[in-house]
């Protein structure tokens, strides 16, 4: 009875002391979230930072932190809507009466705002802007920071980029203009331009030939701190310093809201870029930084979960001119099932995915290390990555042979791309070429399916020009109304729609070739689908030299 006894005692204490080391092993932090005036802050979001632990604060404003793994200590967090996030640090598990302070931002903007450059445009010892903290370069980390991305993408040379400035000013790569658009005359209607004298050197279409007069809304998107406060007075062509950074750091965590049409989802017409942005540049003294993270602390900063939505890229990837939709990314989008909530993507899922980095600013910065998942890659992949666009469709390629002549079936499938391919400019295609060889590289006589069009290119193969070949091209197609031109890329003027078969979301396009078939001898068939970044003839036009980038490629054998 004693010998039971005594295992009775033994097993309790082991069970008591286990119970106690274990309640020894976790911890919890218990607080209250506050206003500067000491009003407790209801719903605000506590977090351990750089971690996926957090609660929310009840009605009297206090958070009970639970599940924290003792003998270490943590940074705390706290956020809620209309105020910077806040935090202590160095808080062990076990603690309470902790007071954290929320305070107010501006729910203004102030247009007198000086904005902070990305980088250094002020001689050393003056202003470093954000790469101060968001660059890796001349660090011992292994991988970019935001700023070192940002500075490899599109984005940040919107305001730089040739094939924007020469548009606009109707200029070639070389400086060379274009005359000025001429106009005719009739009495019942009065000027109509003209199309441009053929007697005549012309390096293009430009902004300003066909309106020297006024500066238009293009720096609405390519220059918008130049644009932010007068959106139709700013001539890109002229710009210096800052004004020169294009789509920067400042600028978008800037951003507060976007002004989107209730019924539509979609921007207003005639509301590109910062015409419809909503700001929050702050007082003087003071800064104001919205981000995708509800943790940023210390400092003037606080979390806006527009910039992880696709309504935030909206104001310049959907513009609609003279009634006519000319880039619409966002609204092929929003009409796809990626916009879907549950099953969907975002722009950002696709266009700044993880690139593995853990930190977003420096550690001796204040950076912490964080899950990659959580940090948005800033090289924003678009319209010039090899990667991406080989990645955008699925080509599937057979081929048979039926009496005298040889079919060829080529079912390109948008099975990977969130709107329209080829999407945005309306200069952008893609080309489909399909080559059928019999013995000895001979070229099988072509007996029927679609060719390339016109706008492909007259001249030779071998440079480029595909107009007449077997194939396909994909584009929206404009025509400005009163010279005719077509294709076109100046929807500065009044335009329309002369075709569009670009393939939607989802969406796929069943081409057939007939080549002669050349009894039985072996033959090779070759496919091929490319994207160009504008209308060959533009191209030569500006001097532009983009060369076009394979998105796809596949043989067939028949007769082996």
């Amino acid at each position: 009875m004693r010998k039971q006894l005594a295992s009775f005692i033994l097993v309790s204490l082991g069970i008591l002391l286990l119970l106690f080391a274990c309640s020894q092993s976790k911890g919890v932090i218990e607080g209250r979230v506050v206003d500067a005036e000491g009003t407790p802050l209801p719903g605000a979001v506590v977090s351990v930072k750089a971690s996926e632990l957090e609660t929310t604060t009840n009605d009297e404003g206090f958070f009970t932190l639970t599940n924290l793994p003792r003998g270490e200590s943590f940074f705390i967090t706290a956020w809620v809507k209309g105020y910077f996030i806040s935090g202590i640090g160095d808080l062990a598990p076990g603690t309470s009466g902790v007071e954290i302070v929320l305070y107010k931002h501006a729910d203004s903007d102030n247009p007198d705002y000086t904005w902070l450059p990305s980088t250094v445009h002020a001689g050393e010892g003056e202003e470093q802007g954000c790469a101060e903290c968001h660059s890796s370069v001349g660090t011992d980390l292994a991988f970019p920071l935001p700023v070192d991305e940002w500075l490899q993408d599109a984005h940040s040379q919107s305001a730089l980029n040739p094939r924007f400035l020469t548009m606009y000013a109707g200029t070639d790569v070389y400086g060379n203009q274009s005359p000025l658009t001429r106009y005719g005359y009739v009495k019942d209607y009065g000027r109509y331009p003209l199309p441009p004298d053929p007697g005549q050197p012309y390096f293009g279409p430009g902004y300003k030939l066909d309106f020297p007069d006024t500066d238009g809304n293009c720096a609405a998107c390519h220059t918008p701190f130049a644009a932010v406060n007068d959106a139709y007075g700013v001539d890109p062509t002229h710009l210096t310093g800052i004004e020169i950074e294009g789509i920067s750091c400042d600028f978008c965590h800037k951003v507060w809201e976007v002004r989107l049409d209730p019924d539509s989802g979609l921007p207003y017409p005639d509301m590109p870029g910062v015409l419809s942005l909503e700001f929050r540049r702050p007082p003087e003294g003071h800064q104001f930084f919205a981000g995708p993270l509800d943790d940023v602390a210390p400092g003037e900063d606080t979390y806006s979960p527009l910039q992880q939505t696709s309504q935030f890229c909206a104001s310049c990837h959907f513009g609609i001119f003279w009634d006519t939709v000319i880039y619409n990314s966002f609204g092929e989008w929003l009409e796809s099932p990626y916009s879907d909530a549950e099953t969907g993507n975002t722009c950002q899922d696709c266009h700044m995915p993880s690139s593995g980095a853990t930190y977003f600013a420096l550690p001796d910065k204040g950076g912490v290390e964080r899950d990659p998942d959580t940090l948005f890659n800033h090289l924003m992949p678009g319209a010039t990555d090899v990667t991406l666009l080989q990645n955008a469709v699925t080509m599937i390629v057979s081929a048979r042979r039926e009496q005298d002549q040889i079919i060829v079936d080529v079912t390109l499938l948008n099975d990977q791309t969130g709107h329209h391919v080829p999407t945005d400019s309306p200069l952008r295609q893609m080309i489909l070429l399909v080559r059928a060889e019999g013995p000895d590289s001979e070229l099988l006589a072509f007996d029927g399916g679609s060719v390339v069009p016109e706008w492909g290119g007259i001249g030779e193969a071998a440079d480029g020009y595909y107009a007449g070949l077997p194939g396909k091209g994909y584009a929206k197609i404009l025509m400005e109304l009163w010279t005719g031109i077509t294709p076109t890329g100046a929807y500065w003027n009044p335009t329309r729609i002369v075709s569009d078969n670009r393939i939607p979301a989802f969406g796929s396009d069943l081409i057939t070739f007939f080549f002669l078939n050349p009894a039985e001898d072996t033959v090779k068939i070759d496919v091929t689908l490319y994207y160009r970044r504008a209308f060959i003839a533009l191209m030569d036009q500006k001097g532009w030299e983009i060369p076009d980038i394979l998105m796809e490629e596949f043989t067939v054998i028949l007769g082996e």
